[in-house]
C-alpha cells in the first residue's frame, strides 16, 4: 500500500497493492492493521455505496458537530473525479481543494477527514462509488456547498451536468459556518 499526501493539507491518496493475473484482479481495500502500521488510524462505522450516471455531480456535502465524517472513497465501478474542499477555518489550505480521478482502473482511495466538503462527477457511463465513514450519517447535521461556486471555480470535467434538487439549493462558500477551526 502506497500513501501519498496532497496539495491540500491531510487529505491523502492511498493505493493498494493490486494483484492481478489472466483472471482480474484481487487487492485488499482496507486492512485496519495495515493502515494502522501507516498512522491512518481510522474507525470506520458506516459503509456507502452509490450508483450514478455519466455527467452527475453529488455533493459538496459535510456533516458537522458531532456527527462530522471522515471518508475513505473509491470506485468499484466506472470514473469519477472526486473533489475534497477544505473548510477548517484557519487552515493554511483553507478554500482549496484537491480533485483526483478514482477508477476501477487505478484502484486509488481517497482519504478526505472531518473538516472537508465531498463531492464526485461521474466521468464514464455509470459508476459505482464506495465510501467508508468515520460516522454515521444524522440528516440534521448535513451542510452542502453548491457545485458551480465561483469561488471555488471547480472544473468538475461535465457537461450538462446531472444534479439533485436538494444540492442545487445548497449555499455559497462565503456563506458557510465556521463549524471547523484547524
Amino acid at each position: 500500500m502506497k500513501v501519498q499526501e496532497t496539495k491540500v493539507k491531510d487529505v491523502l491518496i492511498i493505493t493498494p497493492a493490486v494483484f492481478s493475473d489472466d483472471r482480474g484482479y484481487f487487492f485488499e481495500s482496507f486492512k485496519l492493521k495495515l493502515f494502522a502500521e501507516r498512522g491512518l488510524n481510522f474507525e470506520f462505522v458506516q459503509d456507502n455505496i452509490s450508483s450514478s450516471k455519466k455527467n452527475t455531480i453529488r455533493g459538496l456535502h459535510y456533516q458537522i458537530g458531532e456527527y462530522a465524517q471522515g471518508k475513505l472513497c473509491q470506485v468499484v465501478y466506472g470514473r469519477v473525479l472526486d473533489v475534497a474542499v477544505d473548510i477548517r477555518f484557519g487552515s493554511p489550505t483553507f478554500g482549496k481543494y484537491i480533485a483526483t480521478e478514482l477508477s476501477e482502473i487505478n484502484h486509488e482511495q481517497l482519504w478526505i477527514p472531518p473538516g472537508f466538503a465531498h463531492g464526485f462527477s461521474v466521468l464514464s457511463e455509470t459508476a459505482i462509488f464506495h465510501y467508508k465513514c468515520t460516522n454515521y450519517y444524522n440528516k440534521a447535521s448535513e451542510r452542502a456547498i453548491i457545485y458551480n461556486d465561483s469561488e471555488l471555480n471547480i472544473d468538475w470535467n461535465v457537461k450538462d451536468p446531472l444534479v439533485s434538487a436538494k444540492d442545487l439549493e445548497a449555499c455559497c462558500f462565503k456563506d458557510i459556518e465556521k463549524d471547523f477551526k484547524y
